[in-house]
């Protein structure tokens, strides 16, 4: 059975609001109070395991009368879960050793999953009863994990629920499609069809280089910081959202209509290094955008083929295979020299990208829509056709 995972915007009081940052802070002074015992003993050369770190937070946590009225299971899990699983990650070299929390940043909490009831719009968490949520959850089964976190102004609960096997849709007559990512258009499909580059950083950089020059001028740690950290903490907030819902309802309309994807590998790292490009490239996102089309695509099981890095789907001519030299960012049409075709230059790199989704050698998609092949191999096809010839008996 598949595992999925529904994240629903709440709408808490005050009282719950309050609940939620204390079981935060006591999530994360456990963490930091099992961290720091592990690190004094790993000091004098003694290892603890977590079970260890867990029994020495319970002796200690008792000289704070506060810690008495919390959620004992959030304690619980920071270590046996989040410290445990960083200590894991640093001895088999996956990741650098684990750092203390700061107040603020990646706020979040797991409860006991068996003590959680979702019904409708709500749902009840342990020791503050029944919290309003904006959506009902989608999917129904057995709960298996239940995380409440904060971004910016908002709260969230994430949950994970242990799904029954749903039917396979059937997706054989829709066509095979490649899509060429950019900057100033989202993307761009070999069917024609254009998604839009909503660019809300490039919106709200104004907006957000006043908000954060006036936190600049506040005195770290007064409440004039922290009301206007929070405003900055919601403009990003924002930009998040709307660079999100564009990039969901761009892959969810995508999904619905292929039957097969090709995309390019993008090296966003390497793409960030050129400095006039780098604000762009940031502001798209592509690696999130292509990261949801996988995950969609695989969830209805339709198949993505990846061109190799240094595939020139831009350069080469999706007509006869004519590659270019050189090809600049400013020409946005894409002539061929060879063939003397004039198409848009995204479009030309979609359909290229749907070859290499087909496949080189095939000439018919799903539908019966009639493919070209590349130009290696057609060439190929025509040395066959030679070497049967010269075979033949005279």
């Amino acid at each position: 059975m598949p595992l999925k995972t529904h994240k629903i915007a709440l709408d808490p009081n005050n009282k719950q609001r309050t609940w939620f940052a204390q079981q935060c802070g006591y999530a994360r002074f456990a963490y930091n109070h099992a961290l720091a015992d592990f690190k004094s003993a790993l000091a004098n050369g003694e290892f603890l395991s977590a079970s260890k770190l867990n029994e020495r937070f319970n002796v200690a946590k008792q000289a704070f009368a506060w810690t008495k009225t919390q959620d004992q299971v959030v304690a619980n899990r920071s270590i046996f879960v989040n410290l445990s699983a960083a200590i894991g990650n640093w001895v088999s070299k996956r990741a650098r050793f684990p750092k203390f929390k700061k107040r603020g940043k990646k706020d979040a909490w797991t409860t006991n999953n068996q003590s959680v009831q979702v019904e409708g719009k709500r749902i009840k968490l342990p020791k503050i009863g029944w919290v309003k949520m904006f959506q009902s959850l989608r999917w129904t089964g057995k709960l298996m994990k239940v995380t409440i976190s904060r971004t910016a102004h908002r709260w969230f609960v994430s949950i994970t629920v242990d799904t029954e096997d749903t039917e396979a849709v059937d997706n054989s007559t829709h066509p095979v499609v490649g899509i060429d990512v950019g900057i100033n258009t989202l993307a761009t499909c070999s069917d024609g069809s254009k998604y839009d580059n909503p660019r809300p950083l490039k919106r709200y950089e104004r907006k957000l280089t006043r908000a954060q020059r006036r936190l600049s001028k506040r005195v770290k740690g007064s409440q004039n910081w922290i009301s206007q950290k929070r405003k900055v903490a919601r403009i990003h907030y924002r930009i998040a959202c709307i660079r999100n819902d564009a990039h969901h309802k761009a892959t969810t309309a995508i999904v619905n209509k292929v039957s097969a994807i090709g995309i390019e590998t993008l090296k966003v790292t390497n793409m960030l290094k050129n400095k006039k490009l780098a604000k762009a490239v940031s502001d798209t996102a592509l690696g999130g955008f292509l990261s949801k089309l996988k995950t969609k695509a695989e969830t209805l099981g339709i198949p993505v083929t990846e061109a190799s890095q240094f595939y020139a789907s831009s350069k080469t001519c999706s007509s006869c295979g004519h590659k270019k030299k050189n090809l600049t960012l400013s020409e946005r049409t894409y002539h061929c020299s060879q063939c003397d075709v004039s198409i848009d230059r995204d479009v030309n790199a979609a359909i290229n990208l749907r070859n290499v989704a087909v496949g080189h050698t095939e000439t018919e998609n799903a539908c019966g829509v009639q493919v070209r092949p590349h130009a290696e191999a057609r060439e190929t096809e025509a040395r066959k056709a030679v070497w049967k010839q010269q075979l033949l008996p005279i």
